[in-house]
Order: structure tokens, then C-alpha cells, then sequence
């Protein structure tokens, strides 16, 4: 067998196990859903009788038709808006001859090393002095906040990996700057802007310590805020709570699997240029 040849396989072998290793936990999960409601699993067995119901009664008890349609809102605010501000601040760090950009730079990616659990303190008493706790909007505008730093770092380096000379072209043909970004750098960041959108809409759907703390109306939180439903006042139901956790990541499983061209175009494309 030849090198290459044995490296492939090796490749393959190494893939595999890696997808095995990913499918347990699923497939745990699921086992534990179909238990009997209120009954105490203990390692993985497959039920001689599977409850399906159980996810029925997951959805019905965590009210979750409301809280997808308040997850979608809360998307909605949270994804364009970062979007748009990640594209232009990226774009102009990365093209503009913008006065201490990289001090700029530096300092988004401080943002970056900054603890998400350091910040819910002070996130909730801006929040509450602008008379903001217990609405969306208190998810929404932290949200946007919090995710600046890596949408910056992301577009940025997208930027970067455009030739110089495409923005030189345009400058000679008389194009302006906003002219240049929209006519040729904003169509070439399509692949990075959908991959970022795509994560953007997995963190924004999957948010649950944020959507505890600042909201109470369990309804005007995100899905992933519905797993404290199950938490009743002396213990938890298991079998609920993992069909319940089935149903909210079936939402960002399927967007990752309708969407996972772009993404892999967006990695493939920044690998080859940079």
C-alpha cells in the first residue's frame, strides 16, 4: 500500500471515529427521551417500548410553539444588525486607512478573552436602568454587543484576503468608497457572510444563561431558555428534560445541514487565499 494511499485511509478512519464520537451523546439522549416519563435511566439501553409521546408532552409543557416564534424575533433583531455593523467596521479596518486601526483591532480581540459569565452582572443593571429587563430587547442589544468582537475578526479577515488591486480598479474607474464595498467587496463576502450569519443564528437560538437572567416571562425567552420548565420543585424530570433538549437543537441541526456548503465554502475560501 502506498504512502498517499495509507494517509487517505488513515484520514478516513480518523473522520469516522470522530462522527461515532459525536453520535453517542445523540444517541444517549435519545434512548433516555423515549424512557418512561418520570423514570430514572441509568447508561444507555434502548426501551423495549419506546414513548414517543414524551415529546409531545415535552412540547406541551415547555410551551415551546410560543417560544419559537419569540426565539425567531429575538434572531431576527439580533442577526442583521450584527451583520451589518461586523461587515463595515471589518471592511473598514481591513481597507479604509483608518487612524490606529490596529489599535482598534487589538482592541475588539480583547473583547474576545473577556469571560461571557463576567459580564451578566453588569449586563443586567444597564439593562435594568434603562427599564429594558423582561423584554427581548434585553437580549437583543447585549447580543449584538457580545458577538462584535469575533463578527469583526471574522469579516476582517475575509477582507484582507481581497487583491488590493480590484479596490485600485475601481478608484480609477471612479468609483467611491461606498461605491467599491457594494459593488465588489460586499459581493465577494457573501460566503463569509453566511457562514457568520449561520453561526450567529446557532449562538442566538442556542442562548440560555443570558435569556434566564434577563428575562422572567419564560415566553419572551429563547427556546434553550425553556429547559428550566422541566425543573420541577423537588428534582428534575430527566426523560422530559432530554426530549425537550432533542427538540430545541432540532431546529439548529437541520439550519447547519441546509446550510453546511456555504459554511465549508466560506472556511475553504479563506484557506486558499490566505
Amino acid at each position: 500500500m502506498t504512502a498517499p494511499r495509507r494517509d487517505q485511509l488513515a484520514g478516513k478512519a480518523l473522520l469516522v471515529l470522530f462522527m461515532v464520537l459525536t453520535l453517542i451523546p445523540f444517541a444517549t439522549l435519545l434512548s433516555t427521551a423515549l424512557q418512561p416519563a418520570g423514570s430514572i435511566p441509568t447508561g444507555f439501553s434502548w426501551p423495549s417500548d419506546p414513548q414517543w409521546g414524551n415529546f409531545a408532552e415535552a412540547w406541551r409543557i415547555a410551551h415551546l410553539a410560543p417560544l419559537i416564534k419569540s426565539s425567531l424575533l429575538i434572531a431576527v433583531g439580533v442577526v442583521p444588525a450584527s451583520l451589518v455593523l461586523a461587515t463595515l467596521a471589518g471592511y473598514g479596518l481591513a481597507t479604509l486607512k483608518i487612524p490606529f486601526s490596529n489599535l482598534i483591532f487589538v482592541v475588539f480581540l480583547l473583547g474576545l478573552t473577556i469571560p461571557f459569565e463576567s459580564l451578566i452582572t453588569p449586563l443586567y443593571y444597564q439593562m435594568d436602568s434603562l427599564g429594558l429587563l423582561n423584554t427581548r430587547w434585553a437580549l437583543v442589544l447585549p447580543l449584538i454587543a457580545l458577538y462584535m468582537p469575533f463578527g469583526v475578526f471574522w469579516m476582517r479577515a475575509h477582507f484582507l484576503t481581497v487583491p488590493a488591486e480590484l479596490s485600485e480598479a475601481a478608484f480609477i474607474d471612479g468609483a467611491g468608497t461606498w461605491r467599491t464595498f457594494r459593488h465588489i467587496h460586499l459581493p465577494l463576502a457573501l460566503p463569509a457572510l453566511s457562514s457568520l450569519a449561520i453561526l450567529l443564528f446557532l449562538w442566538t437560538w442556542n442562548q440560555f444563561v443570558l435569556a434566564i437572567v434577563m428575562v422572567d416571562d419564560p415566553l419572551k425567552r429563547t427556546m434553550a431558555g425553556a429547559l428550566g420548565a422541566f425543573q420541577g420543585q423537588y428534582g428534575t424530570d430527566i426523560v422530559l428534560l432530554s426530549a425537550g433538549a432533542l427538540l430545541i437543537m432540532a431546529p439548529t441541526i437541520v439550519v447547519f445541514v441546509i446550510f453546511q456548503r456555504q459554511f465549508s465554502r466560506a472556511l475553504l475560501q479563506g484557506a486558499v487565499k490566505g
